[in-house]
């Protein structure tokens, strides 16, 4: 083997192993970025199944106290709103304002003793509670798939060559400060 072929054979070998090694760190970069997205599609299936059911408990309280009308048409724009939402930012926004919509109409709920024996409205109720704890699941598993995700894009050498592969950071999905304060509850009556 002459020379000059040695020196072929070194640059080709450099050559593979180097297109190796990138194939297989924009491969785990992939990997990494679907992971992330199935994690924000489990959330957004369990945000769908909770504005499913929504309405039904809407119209079985509205069965026993239609008068609060209010409270019904805060649920219903809070849920277009969330329906509507298209990053992640804006989901969680949307899902704080339907939380609060939701708990003032579980205070209407207080006021009616036959519709907290309502069979309907407690199987209901219980599967908005199931649901909340879906979305619970859901939203730690998406938070994980991010961190795990921008720490990865982050670091070297993958700093390097996500921003080649069109891979930036991950918004992560995150409660609000407001929701994070202790709601006052006040049990005198006037």
């Amino acid at each position: 083997m002459t020379e000059s072929t040695k020196k072929i054979l070194i640059i080709l070998v450099v050559i593979l192993v180097v297109s190796g090694w990138m194939i297989n760190q924009r491969n785990g970069l992939i990997v990494a970025d679907e992971t992330v997205s199935a994690a924000w599609s489990e959330v957004d299936n369990q945000l769908q199944r909770r504005s499913d059911l929504i309405p039904n408990l809407v119209a079985t309280v509205q069965g026993f106290a239609g008068h609060e009308r209010a409270v019904f048409s805060d649920i219903a724009q809070a849920r277009a709103r969330l329906a509507g939402a298209s990053t992640v930012s804006e989901t969680a926004e949307h899902y704080q304002e339907l939380q609060g919509a939701l708990s003032r109409l579980l205070v209407v709920v207080e006021n009616y003793p036959q519709l907290q024996a309502n069979q309907n409205f407690i199987r209901l109720q219980d599967e908005l509670a199931g649901t909340e704890n879906r979305i619970a699941v859901a939203r730690n598993r998406y938070n994980e798939a991010v961190r795990r995700f921008n720490t990865r894009i982050r670091t070297f050498p993958a700093s390097m060559l996500a921003p080649r592969f069109g891979l930036s950071q991950r918004e992560y999905f995150e409660i609000s400060e407001s929701a994070r304060t202790v709601p006052q509850v006040n049990f005198q009556q006037d």
